[in-house]
């Protein structure tokens, strides 16, 4: 089944689209045809000078503001919304350890960059008639991790149970709305993660990755996701292949979820 230029004349907004799953998922919506508008904090050096690119911290308002005035400046309209950054920075230790600050912190990376920007671009799509808007989740929002991502969990899982509702509202006016749910993906970030326990371990990479792998209940397929295979799920689905899929969440795990 070939995709080749599927997305040609498509204009994508990508979210962390310069790392990770971002990164890999702005370059697959290029490779179909797609003019992608990324955003990041910062402007990486492996960014060309032509490509569409808007620096800002879409954890605040303020930040959410200048992309969505990116998306008109620079690409003119919006076909395809693919929200993918998020993470956490909060500490080890359980719920005790997490004050107001670090609650507030996990919904300002996790939920509200997705609500402000789709609130804004949201009407340019209702005008057309058409759209897509991708919400990145985690199995985590099922299999919380409360040593220390409790907080990240519960802003997963309130995304996506915002991402249902968005799309019980506009899928009747022409506009798809998908989750799609990555367990541990083997990302730059998750590599120094395993590199670091091993080091911590006096152990290799591999018994260390299986080591972090079992930490999560296994995965059966038995080894992480890549971010290709991430950014290959989103391309499929916004698609026209993928043109009666809304409302629903894709969940690339290797197994790790133990029921669907």
């Amino acid at each position: 089944m070939s995709d080749h230029r599927e997305l040609a004349g498509q204009r994508a907004l990508v979210t962390g689209g310069t790392r990770g799953i971002g990164a890999a998922v702005a370059a697959r919506l290029r490779e179909a045809g797609a003019t992608v508008l990324a955003t990041a904090r910062t402007r990486p050096d492996g960014v060309a000078p032509d490509e569409p690119f808007v620096a800002a911290d879409i954890a605040t308002a303020e930040g959410s503001a200048v992309v969505a005035n990116a998306v008109t400046e620079q690409l003119g309209g919006i076909d395809i919304i693919v929200h993918v950054v998020g993470g956490s920075s909060a500490p080890a230790g359980g719920f005790a350890v997490l004050d107001d600050g670090e609650w507030q912190r996990a919904l300002d990376q996790n939920l509200f960059p997705a609500v402000r920007l789709d609130r804004a671009l949201l009407p340019k799509m209702l005008d057309q008639g058409s759209g897509v808007i991708i919400h990145i989740t985690s199995i985590q929002r099922q299999l919380p991790l409360p040593e220390s991502t409790i907080a990240y969990a519960a802003a997963k899982a309130a995304l996506a149970n915002y991402s249902k509702g968005l799309s019980k509202e506009v899928s009747p006016k022409g506009i798809r709305v998908v989750r799609v749910s990555p367990g541990w993906v083997e990302t730059e970030a998750a590599v120094r993660l395993v590199e670091r326990l091993a080091t911590a371990d006096g152990t290799d990479y591999e018994t260390a990755q299986k080591g972090l792998m079992n930490s999560l209940g296994g995965i059966p397929i038995g080894r992480p996701t890549k971010p290709r295979e991430v950014a290959d799920l989103v391309a499929f689905l916004v698609s026209p292949r993928a043109g009666t899929i809304t409302g629903t969440e894709y969940v690339i795990d290797g197994g790790t979820v133990p029921i669907a």
